[in-house]
């Protein structure tokens, strides 16, 4: 990582408010560069504070945007942060509509040439997509990163039509507690907690809205732009990594919009900026390449990005099993069109007789984070205890690797004798020692067989063919390696399990997996600069003699056949900002269940936040807790909220809810 301290242009910053339409201000921090010509504007518009939370983040790339040439603008969304307003719910219209009123306003100031651009990672990524799918006139390009396109079926919700516990349960008991954070009175003044009563008022736990929309219905269909492809105007460069859980949007990106208009990128990183040097690397200079994108739309400047392959990917060589690579061993690729003339299917038959799928309720332990941040065991351990409780069919790779780019497909012949299940597809690579690493999964909800918007009973004893695809993937397997297809019926806590699932019958015969196998080419040359980033923020990690938890801790209980998995999510403990700011966040995810009961499953989420300024004696904390249980007809979710100035409670209280299951 290159620390760059000269830039072409001189530097200031300022927070500022911006008046919306209907009179709320959002706070906002501005980074310029000292010049008397206008100059385009960017704009990073989060719910994530940037008065501490992501203020080590946004001082790496603002001022660096603002040295080029660009006002960089940083704005906290309605209702968090220091913005006024009530928090609502993610997915309405309030969110997008206030970011075309910030698009509108940056562009019609003095200091703004009218041009504007958008950029952000995971919720910023997606709302620069949704705001792109408006079309305010003066945005006229977006980087979105790690984002999401469908918010039913590649989100943190659902998977195939199932629940997916482990994104639902951990999205919605982190928002809830992060919503309830109150602003600062060290930008927002003595009304500060007038501002926050307010807000705790407006709160409510996502869980109650996601979990009763159980099929594709217009909740989800509202926002996502991959309804209408065509709505966005603005040219988009859609950026996202192998281990991120949202990486088949560059695909549909690159593959629905106007070639003119879109480039994708995806390497091999995690859940974040890939200049940021988080495992798995390689890094890359993002910075570098986004101001090439910028310069391109926003100034007029031909810097040869819309000369680049329509898609550059990563391919990852084989590699054995590990819960995080600081490098991973690859080479890039160019795809000058999406799909790619240089991809072809090829279908392997599976071999064999009809054979039992019944995995045990804790298959899918070893699944790994659901969104890996780059730490120690994010990533899935070797997957032999996981095959051994499903049905695998290996295929050989013989005398040259076999590279792979794009979405596997299978289709799987099932006869089941209940009327709900699941299926569970991994796909690994596999040493001729035996060590097993995933390369990709999917998950189909037999009841979504007919799509993702409607729910089917199973017809009790008849047989069907399925198919779905697995997320996409760019590897390359060596030869003398195997393929397995590995076939499970459970996959705890990714997926929670149906009530009254008993496993199903496959048949191997008229089973199939489909590849997407890349032809070896002569490959255009793909390069990128170094990894380099503005002067850090200088925040302070106290040092502690407490010992660290695990990241992730398997318990069993071998007499009661129950297993428990406790994660720490890693979100960054006490850190002690340059401005006396003390901000400490402790939580806590615990995933129980019976192996052979689905009706045993259940989530836990705890949560501490503490802001503490000790010049002013500001000392807030809140705490939540979060849990889900089921039983054959209904879920149960239960979530309790206590916040705290000082030593007075001034918040409390608990919601209790069931939810029909209706379907997923």
């Amino acid at each position: 990582m290159h620390i760059r301290t000269r830039f072409p242009y001189d530097t200031a910053h300022e927070d500022v408010w911006i008046r919306l339409p209907d009179g709320t201000r959002l706070y906002a921090r501005i980074w310029r560069p000292i010049t008397d010509e206008p100059v385009p504007a960017l704009l990073e518009y989060l719910p994530y504070r940037l008065s501490d939370w992501t203020a080590p983040r946004d001082r790496q790339r603002h001022p660096w945007y603002a040295g080029q040439g660009y006002a960089s603008v940083r704005v906290d969304a309605r209702g968090h942060g220091n913005s006024e307003g009530l928090p609502g719910d993610a997915y309405d219209a309030t969110g997008p509509a206030d970011g075309v009123a910030v698009v509108h306003w940056l562009a019609g100031q003095e200091w703004c040439s009218g041009r504007v651009g958008m950029f952000g990672i995971s919720w910023g990524g997606a709302i620069s997509l949704r705001i792109a799918a408006l079309a305010p006139e003066p945005l006229k390009a977006i980087v979105t990163v790690c984002s999401t396109d469908d918010r039913y079926d590649n989100d943190a919700h659902y998977m195939g039509g199932s629940v997916l516990a482990v994104g639902m349960h951990a999205r919605s008991a982190t928002t809830l507690a992060f919503a309830a954070r109150p602003p600062d009175p060290a930008h927002v003044g003595d009304g500060w907690k007038a501002m926050w009563l307010k807000r705790l008022e407006a709160v409510d736990p996502p869980i109650h809205t996601w979990l009763a929309h159980r099929t594709r219905d217009a909740y989800w269909t509202r926002g996502s732009v991959c309804e209408d492809y065509s709505a966005i105007e603005a040219h988009v460069l859609a950026v996202g990594g192998w281990h991120d859980p949202y990486r088949d949007t560059v695909l549909r990106l690159v593959a629905h919009l106007d070639p003119a208009k879109v480039r994708g990128l995806i390497g091999p990183w995690s859940h974040q900026y890939p200049d940021r040097g988080l495992p798995p690397g390689p890094s890359i200079g993002f910075l570098q390449e986004t101001l090439r994108w910028w310069d391109q739309h926003l100034k007029g400047e031909d810097t040869g990005v819309m000369s680049e392959p329509l898609l550059r990917s990563w391919i990852s060589e084989s590699h054995r099993p590990a819960t995080m690579y600081e490098t991973l061993p690859g080479r890039w690729v160019g795809d000058t069109g999406w799909p790619s003339e240089n991809v072809a299917t090829v279908a392997y038959a599976l071999q064999g007789g009809p054979q039992t799928v019944r995995s045990p309720q804790q298959t899918g332990l070893d699944a790994g984070r659901f969104v890996p941040f780059g730490n120690d065991a994010d990533l899935p351990p070797d997957q032999r205890d996981e095959d051994a409780k499903s049905v695998s069919f290996e295929f050989p790779v013989e005398d040259v690797p076999l590279e792979i780019l794009g979405r596997p497909r299978v289709k799987l012949r099932i006869r089941m004798d209940v009327p709900r299940g699941q299926a569970i597809v991994r796909l690994c690579d596999v040493t001729p020692d035996g060590a097993s690493t995933l390369v990709t999964r999917g998950v189909l909800d037999l009841s979504a067989r007919h799509g993702r918007d409607r729910s089917d009973d199973w017809t009790p004893g008849a047989t069907e063919d399925v198919t779905f695809e697995l997320n996409g993937i760019g590897h390359a397997f060596s030869p003398g390696h195997r393929i397995r297809l590995a076939v499970s019926s459970s996959y705890w806590p990714w997926i929670w399990p149906r009530a009254g699932s008993a496993g199903f019958t496959l048949e191997a015969d008229g089973s199939l997996v489909e590849l997407p196998v890349r032809h070896r080419t002569e490959e255009p040359s793909i390069t990128f600069e170094e990894a380099e980033q503005a002067e850090p923020l200088l925040v302070v990690l106290p040092v502690t003699l407490d010992e660290p938890r695990p990241e992730r801790l398997v318990v069993r209980d071998v007499a009661k056949g129950e297993w428990r998995l406790e994660v720490d999510p890693r979100y960054g403990g006490t850190r002690v900002h340059p401005d006396g700011l003390e901000f400490t966040e402790d939580g806590m995810d615990v995933y129980t269940i019976q192996e052979n009961d689905p009706l045993s499953a259940r989530t836990r989420s705890d949560w501490t936040i503490r802001l503490h300024r000790p010049e002013t004696a500001w000392d807030v904390k809140i705490e939540t807790r979060s849990e889900i249980t089921g039983d054959e007809h209904d879920f149960l979710t239960s979530d309790e909220m206590v916040c705290r100035d000082g030593d007075e409670i001034v918040f409390h209280r608990t919601w209790v809810k069931r939810i029909p299951r209706t379907a997923g």
